[in-house]
């Protein structure tokens, strides 16, 4: 049971998203929900044409301000994330996979004038994983990958690749895994890395630049080696298609009476607060997966803030910004709801939703 009072649980910015980045702490997850190229929300562009002048000082920012083990969830249409995709790799953001949300034929309630689209309707949104690649520094000034960086370490020592192993206390593992420079490698335990750099400081060539160190002066740990890998919180039976209904209208917000996008001209008590309204659910996989329970996660572009949601259930510290008057305070009524649920009942359990 948490004693925490509800601001502690999170912080919500009203205004534009540049005047706090730096003043943020580094995140540990970025869940980015932002412009579509749809004029789905004032300040839209109005169309894929734009998207990347109009994300590119935001994508800048996340470069400068992740930790090297800071995932990003990227939301947007297929075209949209297409068009944003080589911004973020060469930004320093590595590619992971594809998640689709299938909202099936509820979300175009199955009737469509195929003579006036002229296409296969779209029942479909895009959450694109990414991870910041870790570049490290050697003792010879040289900047590698993870992959490269650890056989330039050992390499660097002198010593027969196949002593890694011997280091490892390993049968193979450490040169057919570990040291690898094909598609068989894989990111080592830290045990692993600091067993390694042991043994290279031990038996190899001697040397200013400590081998496997991070700062020039110190040889790497375990748990440092650790904290450099991102984030991953396997769930069996959850794949990268979330079928998944249009929000009911037990969760969708309505009734605000404003104009929740440039194209909603009359807007009713039955309108929607915010056309782009993500399911709450689908924002638990989101944060539940790539962060841990204290870690930080940003919300740049809040609306209604879904994700902070999530994370203030799941026991995260969410930043969230919202430049909207309208938006930022219905945000603000979530995220108290959401900080008494986590005060009164604790962490919220994923397990039990599957149930």
């Amino acid at each position: 049971m948490s004693t925490a009072s509800l601001n502690s649980l999170y912080e919500l910015y009203h205004g534009n998203v540049f005047e706090v980045y730096a003043k943020w702490p580094a995140p540990d997850l970025i869940l980015s929900d932002g412009a579509y190229g749809v004029r789905g929300f004032r300040g839209d562009t109005t169309d894929t044409a734009s998207l990347t002048d109009w994300y590119q000082p935001h994508v800048l920012s996340w470069a400068k301000y992740a930790k090297p083990s800071t995932s990003l969830w990227f939301w947007n249409t297929e075209v949209g994330w297409a068009t944003i995709h080589p911004l973020l790799l060469a930004t320093g953001w590595e590619y992971v996979q594809l998640a689709i949300w299938d909202k099936g034929l509820a979300h175009i309630a199955g009737n469509v004038n195929g003579n006036t689209i002229r296409q296969l309707p779209v029942v479909t949104e895009v959450a694109a994983l990414y991870r910041r690649k870790a570049y490290l520094d050697t003792g010879d000034g040289q900047t590698l990958d993870a992959k490269n960086w650890l056989r330039a370490e050992w390499r660097r020592s002198g010593l027969p690749f196949s002593k890694a192993n011997e280091a490892c206390g390993v049968k193979n593992a450490a040169t057919r895994k570990y040291l690898s420079s094909d598609w068989l490698w894989y990111w080592p335990p830290g045990e692993a890395v600091q067993k390694m750099a042991e043994y290279c400081i031990q038996y190899g060539v001697k040397t200013d630049w400590p081998y496997f160190s991070l700062d020039g002066k110190n040889m790497i740990t375990a748990q440092k080696w650790d904290h450099l890998r991102a984030t991953w919180h396997h769930r069996n039976g959850i794949t990268n298609v979330w079928s998944r209904p249009p929000l009911a209208d037990s969760e969708r917000l309505k009734g605000t009476m404003e104009r929740s996008a440039p194209r909603t001209y009359k807007p009713t008590k039955q309108s929607a607060a915010h056309l782009n309204q993500k399911p709450l659910d689908l924002m638990l996989t989101q944060v539940a997966a790539t962060t841990n329970i204290g870690e930080i996660v940003w919300e740049p572009f809040g609306g209604l803030a879904s994700a902070s949601v999530a994370s203030v259930l799941l026991g995260r510290h969410p930043y969230v910004a919202e430049i909207d008057d309208v938006f930022f305070n219905l945000a603000k009524s979530r995220l108290d709801e959401a900080a008494s649920n986590y005060i009164a009942n604790g962490t919220y359990n994923m397990e039990e939703e599957r149930k």
